[in-house]
């Protein structure tokens, strides 16, 4: 009768082959750590962008029916002042 070893080892050559995929291969456990890690940061990253929009969003709807807002913002960084007033710099 013949010996079942060869069958043993293509067995195990079978079992090596799968796990050689499982821990290396593509969609390997590593990889979907990665994979996940990656797309956590990436979520935050969205989150703080969505954030900023809504700021500036709220902002625009400031600008547009506001006049009180463009002349802050006129006074502020342009240095503007309105008709009839002096400005006054005072330097240390």
């Amino acid at each position: 009768m013949r010996s079942p070893y060869w069958l043993l080892a293509v067995l195990i050559l079978l079992l090596v082959g799968l796990q050689y995929r499982l821990w290396v291969g593509d969609g390997s456990l590593a990889q979907v750590t990665d994979l996940k890690h990656q797309i956590a940061d990436q979520q935050g990253e969205n989150q703080r962008l969505l954030e900023r929009n809504r700021i500036l969003e709220a902002e625009v709807m400031e600008l547009k029916k506001g006049m009180e807002t463009v002349e802050e913002r006129a006074r502020h960084e342009l240095g503007m002042v309105k008709e009839g007033e002096t400005l006054y710099q005072l330097t240390e």
